[in-house]
């Protein structure tokens, strides 16, 4: 790579940290703090991570990309484009395997050999930025910035280890500061987090339980950081039936803590659609570009 190259490479990956100043948590002088829930794929970052159909005669697979998926799944071996196929469970060689653990053992990890989350995030990170950075990213790269707590609550089913790795390779390519401070790291499919999440028979939807992670990780926020009518919640998704069950169970957390104020914050499509959860029912505001959404609690905030 030329010197010209390089720099131009590094410019591009750290002029996030040379335009923003750190910024005081908005209501932290009051005793509250801004938590910000992420969801992974097409909101913080696209992978290329695909998930597998199987032809429901010939068990020819077919190969889907997560934004494919989220706009489809519900429909799949029901109607078109995808009647003829079907969802198989199985981890190790089902539809979802890629987005499992490998089991590796010690002889393979000193040879190197990493999950393939980790290098999905490595190959992704081998693109020009505009074709890996999700919707959400300036916002993740904000909150991480300014060490606000962040959850990650995602459909895969890693292990948290495995997504904190995959987040350090953001980190040694120069694309964040940081490691982000973890309030919880919840991927809801993995059989461990499904169980803590009251799923033992593994019979519960992605949905739902992206619901109780977002409360659970509600009630983790109280518990380290204390009760305080200020704090303020967000989360950033892409999935429609993600968002559609996010409002509702947000909703019912504002039932139980009303003074705290909850934001939703919907990607599908190219757009950004904030929602805060009041009371009286959802406001919402079209936000057209992406950083105008790099606070997801204050439209005021400062840019500079």
């Amino acid at each position: 790579m030329s010197d010209s190259e390089n720099k131009k490479q590094i410019k591009g990956q750290l002029e996030l940290g040379e335009t923003f100043l750190k910024e005081p948590d908005r209501n932290y002088h009051r005793g509250g703090r801004s938590f910000y829930f992420f969801d992974f794929d097409d909101n913080i970052a696209f992978l290329t991570t695909s998930l597998v159909l199987f032809h429901k005669q010939t068990g020819e697979e077919l190969f889907l990309s997560s934004s494919e998926w989220a706009l489809h799944h519900a429909t799949i071996g029901k109607a078109p484009p995808y009647h003829d196929y079907e969802i198989r469970y199985d981890d190790v060689t089902g539809s979802f395997r890629n987005f499992r653990d490998l089991d590796i053992n010690e002889v393979e990890k000193l040879s190197g050999k990493q999950q393939l989350f980790v290098q999905d995030v490595q190959a992704a990170l081998n693109l020009p930025d505009l074709q890996w950075k999700g919707p959400s990213w300036h916002c993740f790269y904000h909150a991480t910035f300014n060490q606000r707590p962040v959850s990650v609550i995602t459909a895969r089913g890693h292990s948290a280890s495995t997504i904190q790795e995959g987040v350090k390779e953001f980190i040694r390519r120069g694309y964040l500061p940081s490691e982000p401070n973890y309030l919880s790291i919840y991927a809801v499919s993995n059989k461990k987090v499904r169980e803590h999440l009251g799923d033992p028979d593994y019979k519960i939807s992605i949905a739902e339980l992206k619901q109780r992670a977002i409360r659970a990780s509600v009630e983790q926020a109280i518990k380290v950081y204390g009760h305080s009518p200020h704090h303020r919640f967000g989360m950033s998704d892409d999935d429609p039936k993600n968002i559609q069950l996010i409002v509702e169970e947000m909703t019912r957390l504002k039932s139980v803590y009303p003074e705290m104020s909850f934001f939703m914050i919907e990607t599908h499509g190219g757009d950004f659609i904030k929602h805060e959860i009041t009371q009286q029912g959802l406001r919402s505001q079209l936000i057209h570009d992406g950083t105008s959404q790099l606070d997801l609690f204050n439209p005021t905030r400062r840019k500079t």
